[in-house]
């Protein structure tokens, strides 16, 4: 389905003279980056009309409503087509999952439901990348050769792992162009999640991956049209109970109702109203003003960072919404059943309590992926190798990008040196200030009191700090080219260097503080 520019006459601006370089500027920190950080929010640009896509739902309709010259003017006319268009990119792929769901509740043999759902997803593929689909359903194919012939061998989540790792550094090196790969890079990394955790799930015997699956299981368990396109991951376990067909409740469509209003909602916080959070305060959009004022450098770094984590947030909802629709994402609690998958947990992002809170909450089924996988196996290297071994698989996953990259192992960093810091305050302190929250009946002697409360306070206003600094990489100012081919070292260490290098100066701080404190 190709949708064309809106009307003219639809929205305002429309005729206007060419945008100056100012209101250019507004237009590209409104229009949507690629960001796909820890999940898989880098397909927002298929919604918000990426040069290069093969379709642009959102492209120059939603466009010219920036052309006014503030914010007032810029909230109408922004609202009713992103989210107009935005359904209309979307109710494809929520009949899917509906279909899937329907389709598992028939009395049908077992290996034609598996079959739909593989059909489903690659159907969902293709609406979204068109003949680039072909990638990923390759890449599903590899994996089930792979686990076919691997099965007298005891390392078969290692086999896989190595088998996904090496068709994606393939296929982002020399199969396939940057631009087109970075379209599909969200959907390779599903995929590739699945196929690990299956491998591993058939190894120890864990996940409700018990017996050997047929290949028409495990192809509709890494196709299946809920996950395949937004994810969420969800275990090989989870995915069988879904071809089971729980019963249709109104439980079910109030859960998969809200997570679709709920993504939406973000998308337009995204689009519209981020972009311009401070533009009425400060003059944040000229070049000017932002290497005179260190105070205005950071509300742009947190004026960005916000709108790419309303981005994330879109694709999470959305990832619940679709999941639920195809029957996941339902737990049993005494005989009753209940509609509870949790992709992401906006306010413990926006009021973190630390920077581990953040990174878990972020992106929930890929913080249990990498912990299950990849921290517990490495974790016998000790704790700092084992945090900089599960995020440098995540940079993995995510592709050859400088900037995921600096950004993931400065994630590291900063949640080692912040969990050394808090664990000697709260031996020093005997108080409840690590960077978990301690369980109701903890040995700490000072809990809840006031100064408690003002000192994890003060830490999680350093994560935010923390927050800012590395959402300012995911500038909406930056240019299409640097978008479409991935931000790249320079580019990097140029955003950095404009906020100082700041968050890195605070971690090595806190982490000699923590040294000193032993």
């Amino acid at each position: 389905m190709q949708l064309g520019p809106a009307p003219s006459n639809a929205l305002p601006g429309a005729g206007a003279p060419p945008l100056s370089p100012q209101a250019g500027g507004r237009r590209r920190r409104a229009r949507r980056g690629r960001g796909d950080l820890v999940g898989f929010w880098g397909h927002l640009g298929f919604f918000l009309g990426d040069p290069g896509t093969h379709r642009a739902p959102l492209g120059s309709g939603w466009r010219r409503c920036l052309r006014g010259s503030s914010r007032p003017q810029v909230l109408p006319g922004c609202v009713v087509p992103t989210a107009r268009q935005g359904l209309a990119q979307l109710w494809p792929l929520l009949l899917l999952c509906l279909g899937a769901r329907l389709l598992h509740r028939l009395p049908l043999p077992r290996g034609g439901k598996h079959a739909g759902a593989a059909a489903g997803g690659l159907l969902a593929l293709h609406h979204f990348f068109g003949a680039q689909a072909l990638w990923v359903a390759l890449l599903s194919g590899l994996c089930v050769l792979t686990l076919l012939l691997s099965r007298a061998r005891a390392q078969r989540g290692l086999c896989l792992a190595l088998a996904a790792l090496s068709y994606l550094l393939m296929g982002e090196l020399h199969m396939v162009d940057t631009v087109t790969w970075h379209k599909m890079r969200g959907a390779q990394m599903v995929v590739a999640m699945k196929a690990v955790s299956l491998g591993f799930d058939l190894d120890r015997g864990a996940g409700g991956a018990r017996g050997e699956p047929s290949p028409a299981q495990v192809l509709g368990y890494l196709c299946s049209p809920g996950s395949v396109v937004f994810g969420p991951w969800e275990p090989f376990g989870a995915y069988l109970r879904s071809v089971e067909g729980p019963p249709l409740s109104a439980a079910w469509a109030r859960k998969g109702l809200r997570s679709l209003g709920l993504a939406l909602l973000c998308l337009l916080v995204s689009t519209c109203l981020a972009p311009f959070l401070f533009s009425s305060l400060l003059p944040l959009y000229g070049a000017r003003a932002l290497r005179r004022s260190v105070f205005a450098r950071w509300l742009h770094a947190y004026e960005s960072a916000l709108s790419f984590h309303f981005s994330n947030y879109f694709v999470a909802f959305l990832s619940e919404a679709t999941a639920t629709l195809a029957g996941s994402g339902c737990s049993l609690h005494h005989d009753h059943l209940h509609w509870d998958l949790a992709v992401s947990r906006p306010l413990r992002v926006e009021l973190p309590r630390s920077m581990a809170e953040v990174v878990t909450n972020w992106n929930l089924p890929m913080s249990r992926w990498l912990h299950t996988y990849v921290f517990q196996t490495a974790r016998r290297l000790g704790t700092f190798a084992a945090v900089l071994g599960t995020y440098a698989a995540s940079a993995l996953l995510h592709g050859l990008s400088f900037h995921l990259a600096a950004v993931l192992l400065s994630l590291g960093l900063i949640t080692y040196a912040e969990h050394a810091l808090r664990q000697r305050l709260a031996a020093i302190f005997d108080a409840c200030v690590l960077s978990k929250r301690c369980p109701p009946r903890c040995t700490h002697r000072h809990k809840d009191t006031l100064w408690v409360r003002a000192l994890n306070g003060a830490l999680g206003a350093l994560a935010l700090f923390h927050l800012s600094y590395l959402g300012a990489l995911f500038d909406m100012e930056a240019e299409d080219a640097v978008e479409e081919q991935g931000y790249g070292m320079a580019y990097t260490v140029r955003k950095w260097s404009e906020l100082n290098w700041a968050s890195h100066w605070v971690t090595l701080g806190c982490w000699v503080l923590a040294r000193l404190l032993r």
